[in-house]
């Protein structure tokens, strides 16, 4: 299956985002999506997930346009983490992660002892079980990011989109937020992240897009896409690349 934008242009009511825009995700394969802040790419994120409606063109999942679908099949199928999300009462966590069921059901309706086992799975899986009593507004960030995921995979989708998935995370929980996208797409999700850091694409993508001022300028095998001369014109700055003894590189700002 793949959810797909064909020649897009992307925006609000009043304003252009970008245009000409071509993306492609597949079950099986992670994509990430690199741009300096301003370039479009929650604008673009929004726009494949169905929030905002294409300017021009059309965006496809299957063998239909997403605007067939009704927003609780779109759920079954796409899952969404944002880049940040307000805790404002003090659900448990395993409520958070409940709540992702109600793509199977009513989000008023009680959950059945089939949605708490798959519930548990992904606790299990994100190795947060012990946090399933918390209220969720008393662990940390990247805790939260960690029920953000479990409460997604809860919905069982085919996609699973995340805007910024490491942003304000401490080094050991970026490590393993990427562990777990790299996972999901060896399990058959198709994984799009946005990411200010080519290393983390580099790491845990097997395709990168790069959007510039609301445009493409490179897409394609992420080792081939990341190089010094993209990843310098994608940003406006200069580039180094670092590699250590063992062959791994990384990217850094000169």
């Amino acid at each position: 299956m793949m959810l797909e934008g064909r020649s897009l242009a992307i925006g609000y009511r009043d304003r252009l985002v970008g245009s000409g825009l071509d993306v492609a995700l597949r079950t099986g394969e992670v994509l990430a999506l690199l741009g300096p802040n301003g370039g479009g790419k929650t604008t673009l994120l929004k726009t494949l997930l169905g929030l905002l409606a294409p300017k021009a063109g059309e965006v496809r999942l299957g063998d239909r346009s997403l605007a067939s679908y009704s927003s609780r099949d779109r759920a079954r199928l796409i899952a969404y983490v944002p880049q940040s999300h307000a805790a404002t009462f003090a659900f448990t966590v395993e409520t958070v992660v409940l709540m992702g069921r109600s793509a199977h059901g009513s989000l008023f309706s009680r959950p059945t002892a089939a949605d708490r086992a798959v519930a548990e799975r992904m606790l299990e899986r994100f190795g947060i079980s012990h946090l399933a009593a918390r209220p969720y507004t008393m662990i940390s960030g990247g805790e939260r990011q960690l029920a953000l995921l479990a409460r997604a995979l809860a919905q069982e989708p085919q996609f699973v989109v995340l805007d910024e998935p490491t942003a304000s995370l401490d080094f050991g929980n970026q490590g393993r937020v990427m562990r777990e996208i790299r996972a999901l797409g060896a399990s058959g999700h198709g994984v799009l992240f946005t990411t200010h850091d080519p290393n983390h694409a580099m790491r845990a993508a097997d395709r990168a897009c790069l959007l510039r001022q609301g445009g493409v300028i490179g897409e394609g095998a992420a080792r081939e896409v990341l190089t010094l001369d993209n990843l310098s014109a994608l940003y406006g700055a200069r580039i180094q690349r670092l590699t250590d003894a063992g062959g791994d590189q990384a990217f850094l700002p000169e």
